[in-house]
């Protein structure tokens, strides 16, 4: 599950008390100045996949600056999110040099440790601005400082059985909108007994608002604003639990308690028609499902709301610097050769499937040959086409794990319950703003 980018509750509550308690007490090092030339010796930290390919980069690396060493290494995910934040509640001690971030846990880092990442700009980070995916620098930089480069961009996506949805004589790529999906959902479950998706009713897992979170940001919305303050219940969150409510009424939602196993189960059996997931996903599909090459295909996802946008890019991660680092230069010179080159990230594709956010590795052949698995579909070329248009920034803002537990809370009453979409998301930002003490939007 090395390619698995959601929020994992258990770090967050583990690091959530440390975050409370111990951010005002961090005091990282004066940062050292950026030396002329990378030398001496740094450590990386990431996880499995992602940790794999940089191992994989570093000869390429250190022939350009003889010298040099690096250590990448494997922390684990969801370890990784403990042990960085165990370091920066202890002032930055026992960090390695290059951090591996979520963008979900990006902007706890950011605010409840001051100076606990390293300011790129001091190392020339801007000159790489415009070389991202449009919105990912926004993610990546905060009151005109940068705390990371973009590594993966994630679309969201809608990867679907083709040959359940052609049985039940459905035409998917006509489908503009969520509404006209929940219709072709109750014509698949009519012709063919095969439930539309699944979702994790009871929350039984962190994530089980995924799809809620998806649906959000289709309509360039969050749970919070780019000030911080709290709309879970804005326009936007009715539209989207309303739009989920109406799928279980309608009897084509299946229940997906169990989380990610009973996802990747769903998909061996073929229990469900659809998986609206990110762009990573669709390597989990392949190597669940071998036997069923050529039964999937992808889109975009239909859009909210009739006219609306059917782009998006849900989540990402980044390589920072910690800021009691004694190599700045050279760990921002490893993280630019990673992610500010196309090569590197061509390379890392091939290996691992994890989609760039660096615009020009796409002009690599890679991005653009037919998928045997799905149907000789071009899926580079399909979330290319998202990652042009302008994207919504998400501020996750280091209150994200209380308002995915209050989302999930709020899902679970109105798909166990029939709570009124609204009520229960009103309810649940009220909660959150008298947790937080941020303001709620209306």
């Amino acid at each position: 599950m090395d390619r698995r980018r959601f929020l994992q509750l258990s770090a967050l509550t583990a690091g959530g008390a440390l975050l409370s308690a111990c951010g005002s007490e961090a005091k990282p090092e004066q940062q050292p100045q950026a030396a002329a030339t990378p030398s001496g010796s740094i450590t990386v930290w990431s996880w499995a996949g992602p940790a794999a390919m940089m191992k994989e980069l570093v000869p390429g690396f250190t022939k350009q600056f003889p010298g040099v060493k690096v250590d990448v290494q494997d922390i684990g995910n969801p370890a990784i999110w403990d042990k960085i934040t165990t370091g920066m509640a202890a002032g930055g001690q026992g960090l390695g040099d290059v951090l591996h971030i979520g963008v979900d846990y990006l902007p706890a880092y950011i605010e409840k440790f001051p100076g606990g990442l390293a300011d790129l700009t001091t190392l020339g980070a801007d000159k790489h601005k415009a070389k991202f995916a449009q919105g990912m620098w926004e993610t990546v930089s905060r009151d005109g400082k940068v705390y990371a480069l973009p590594w993966e961009a994630n679309s969201a996506g809608f990867y679907y059985r083709a040959d359940m949805f052609e049985k039940a004589g459905v035409d998917v790529e006509a489908i503009q909108t969520w509404d006209e999906m929940i219709e072709a959902g109750i014509k698949l479950k009519e012709k063919t007994g095969i439930q539309l998706l699944a979702i994790n009713k009871a929350a039984t897992q962190a994530d089980s608002a995924n799809l809620f979170q998806f649906l959000m940001q289709l309509q360039d919305a969050f749970y919070f604003d780019m000030q911080g303050n709290v709309t879970i219940d804005s326009p936007a969150g009715v539209t989207a639990m309303t739009l989920i409510k109406k799928m279980n009424d309608a009897g084509i939602v299946a229940d997906g308690a169990g989380g990610w196993n009973t996802m990747i189960s769903s998909i061996k059996k073929g229990s469900v028609a659809v998986q609206p997931m990110p762009t990573w996903f669709g390597g989990i599909i392949a190597e669940s499902a071998p036997d069923q090459k050529g039964k999937w295909k992808v889109r975009l996802p239909p859009a909210v709301t009739p006219g609306g946008k059917a782009a998006a890019i849900v989540n990402s991660t980044h390589l920072a610097v910690a800021g009691t680092s004694k190599n700045q230069a050279t760990a921002f010179a490893f993280a630019e050769y990673v992610l500010t080159r196309p090569d590197s990230q061509v390379h890392i594709y091939k290996g691992k499937g994890i989609a760039p956010a660096l615009m020009a590795a796409y002009d690599d052949p890679i991005f653009h040959q037919p998928s045997e698995y799905f149907s000789g579909q071009k899926m580079g070329e399909i979330f290319l086409g998202s990652l042009k248009q302008p994207s919504y920034v998400t501020n996750y803002s280091a209150d994200y794990g209380r308002a995915l537990k209050l989302v999930d809370d709020a899902q679970s009453k109105v798909l166990l319950q029939g709570a009124d979409p609204a009520t229960a998301l009103r309810e649940a930002a009220d909660q959150l703003g008298n947790q937080t003490g941020r303001k709620v939007v209306r």
